[in-house]
């Protein structure tokens, strides 16, 4: 049964790539850039991370990264059912390049009460079975509104996602530029 999941995970992400229905059942355009997508951090440790994302920029709008819709959700537990931190917000910004994406977004939710309403930066690289993630707190010391974070900025992603649980799926953006 395993093998066939596999398969038609890698099917799913094709359609999706070309014209279909992303993870979340979401249209998803030709040469409209996405990040979709659950992963869990890797960790030697008996930390719980998980990021999801269901971000999105209609075709009408390729021009504009700013116009991106869609949410993101993050948890970070001390260990599997543990004490720990989560939030979940809308997407603002969204830039894709080949593989890779960068992504900003509004805290809407969360039960760190400093946090709500800060700008937060992803990144993703969509490698199929060994994906990575960046997070812009990272680098501005934490997301609880410390620091402004512009639009989509964030780190390089520089995290390993965890064996077995990287699902991201990035649609590349088409460069609208003019012919000659």
């Amino acid at each position: 049964m395993g093998v066939v999941w596999a398969l038609w995970k890698e099917l799913r992400d094709q359609v999706a790539a070309l014209g279909g229905t992303s993870h979340f059942g979401r249209p998803v355009l030709r040469g409209a850039p996405a990040l979709t997508g659950k992963a869990k951090l890797f960790r030697k440790t008996t930390e719980d991370i998980t990021f999801t994302f269901d971000a999105h920029l209609a075709k009408k709008n390729v021009k504009r990264p700013d116009k991106a819709t869609g949410t993101f959700k993050f948890v970070h537990l001390e260990k599997p059912g543990g004490k720990g931190g989560w939030a979940t917000g809308r997407i603002d910004c969204l830039l894709t390049g080949g593989k890779v994406a960068s992504a900003t977004g509004i805290i809407t939710k969360t039960n760190i009460k400093e946090m709500n309403g800060s700008r937060v930066g992803f990144s993703v690289h969509d490698q199929g079975k060994n994906d990575r993630l960046g997070y812009s707190w990272a680098a501005t010391g934490g997301p609880d509104g410390t620091k402004k974070l512009t639009k989509c900025n964030s780190a390089a992603p520089f995290e390993k996602v965890k064996k077995g649980t990287g699902d991201f799926h990035v649609v590349p953006w088409k460069v609208p530029y003019p012919t000659s």
